[in-house]
């Protein structure tokens, strides 16, 4: 049960100036150079954190490199491994609201949602994989009787990790957690506007029992840190999840460097896609507007396309637009609140800026406003445009805020043809009675995970990925494993 006297005495509390963590060690910037934290919840600085340059990155790879190598982890007998990673998991716990109040103090999420999705959704993540290294196994191939062959499974080495702002720890977490499992080396980059949690975590790690330089953690801008990670011959693998710019511009490295595997998650427009037969249009009402407007709509598989079978368009809207009011948009340390802060001042233009423009192409808008603004904060209000185009820049690209584009339909191919009609194919959902249409859709709308009646909650036990422009590989699940690990043969005559 959260304390809010607890969460008040914890966000009072000053924040030491960050550190990159490298071999082991606290280090600034290699020149000195450091970036003002700006908490979303104020407009002001909260600490600083260095920032990075290019030697910095060099510098950690190269000590990831030297432990990989050295064997200090990779050659430990995975129980082993795991016993560290479940020491390091339990730190975590233990620092749970701790590493909560920080992070929304650093990136806004409401605090109700942060403590489960932050600390404690990469508490369980990596005991998940903790437990789980152990009881991969190799294979023997069915050959011929005069050969032995076997498939091992073999740590790739240097794991470079960029994550966003939105869930740092989760999504840090989905990453980092299988990686060591499997005896990687890991580098991870934090995003710029959400460092402080990943830093933590990391001197926690060292209090773990992980040897130093097995996983480091810098700090910095893409532009210097990314791209060095990017363009070095000593990663292995490299795994982002964030914007589709970035996310090209990280293969164009790879192809300019040592053909490193790139593996990306690149958000989603993801369609939420209600039928006239939805069970219970009350809650279906409930768990859309969830879907989007906490954390302030800045969650990659956000149902930012509501998709409604005409006959029941204007009541659900009408229903939506009640429960709104409902919603408490305000300070996301207080655990009344049901959403918090936008995560900065440029996240909050652009979302402004998608909504002015709907709004002058004729569009309904209800909300969609800035509000708060005397608190130096970022607060945005939930926001639901009506009346909208499938081919509507609102419709087509991620807002990545509180915003979702209402779009009715009234067939069911009309309903799978807009909802694949974006470059996008991460999240999806359908409500409807009918188990039959339920099947038909989850195999027609192209997406890496479908929903059914319902909008989130899947477990680190099922897989998370894109189709389409939302990118490739997995995250969570056993299959996450397959990007840390490749497969190595042993042909042995007898």
């Amino acid at each position: 049960m959260l304390d809010q006297a607890r969460i008040d005495t914890l966000a009072a509390q000053d924040v030491r100036p960050g550190a990159h963590i490298i071999d082991g060690e606290r280090r600034g910037a290699s020149d000195g150079g450091e970036m003002d934290v700006i908490s979303p919840l104020n407009g002001k600085v909260l600490t600083t954190i260095p920032r990075g340059t290019r030697e910095d990155a060099d510098r950690a790879i190269a000590s990831a490199r030297r432990a990989f190598e050295d064997g200090r982890w990779a050659d430990l007998p995975p129980a082993a491994r795991k016993r560290t990673l479940l020491k390091w998991a339990d730190l975590i716990e233990a620092n749970a609201l701790e590493l909560a109040v920080l992070g929304v103090r650093d990136n806004g999420t409401e605090i109700g949602m942060a403590f489960k999705a932050e600390p404690l959704s990469a508490v369980a993540t990596i005991r998940y994989y903790a437990e789980a290294i152990d009881k991969l196994y190799g294979e023997i191939a069915p050959t011929d009787p005069s050969v032995l062959a076997l498939v091992h499974r073999a740590a790739v080495g240097v794991v470079g990790a960029i994550v966003p702002w939105n869930f740092p720890l989760m999504i840090g977490a989905w990453k980092v957690a299988p990686a060591l499992a499997a005896g990687n080396s890991v580098v991870l980059k934090p995003a710029e506007t959400a460092s402080l949690t990943l830093l933590r975590i990391a001197e926690l790690a060292l209090d773990a029992g992980l040897p130093p330089g097995v996983f480091n953690v810098v700090t910095g801008e893409g532009a210097v840190v990314g791209e060095a990670m990017g363009l070095s011959m000593d990663v292995d693998v490299l795994v982002f999840t964030g914007s589709g710019p970035v996310g090209r511009r990280l293969l164009e490295y790879s192809a300019k460097s040592n053909l490193k595997r790139v593996y990306l998650e690149l958000g989603g427009k993801s369609p939420n896609i209600v039928f006239a037969d939805a069970p219970d249009l009350t809650e279906a009402v409930k768990v859309s507007a969830n879907g989007i407007f906490r954390n302030a709509g800045q969650v990659c598989v956000a149902g930012s396309r509501l998709l409604v079978e005409r006959a029941i368009h204007d009541e659900f809207v009408s229903k939506l637009a009640e429960f709104v009011k409902t919603m408490s948009v305000g300070n996301p340390l207080d655990l009344s609140t049901s959403a918090g802060a936008v995560n900065s001042l440029r996240q909050l233009d652009q979302n402004l800026r998608f909504v002015d423009e709907a709004r002058s192409a004729g569009r309904v808008v209800i909300g969609g406003a800035r509000i708060l603004e005397e608190t130096g904060g970022y607060f945005m209000e939930p926001t639901i445009v009506t009346g909208v185009d499938p081919s509507d820049p609102i419709a087509q690209n991620e807002v990545f805020g509180p915003v979702v584009a209402v779009i009715p339909f009234d067939s069911e191919d009309e309903a799978v043809r807009i909802a694949n009609g974006t470059d996008y194919g991460l999240a999806a959902a359908v409500w409807t009675r009918d188990l039959s249409r339920a099947h038909r859709m989850i195999r027609a709308i192209r997406a890496g995970v479908v929903h059914v009646n319902t909008y989130g909650g899947p477990d680190v036990t099922v897989p998370i990925g894109g189709v389409k422009q939302s990118g490739n590989g997995h995250d969570k699940s056993l299959h996450a494993f397959d990007k840390y690990l490749d497969l190595k043969t042993a042909w042995i005559k007898l």
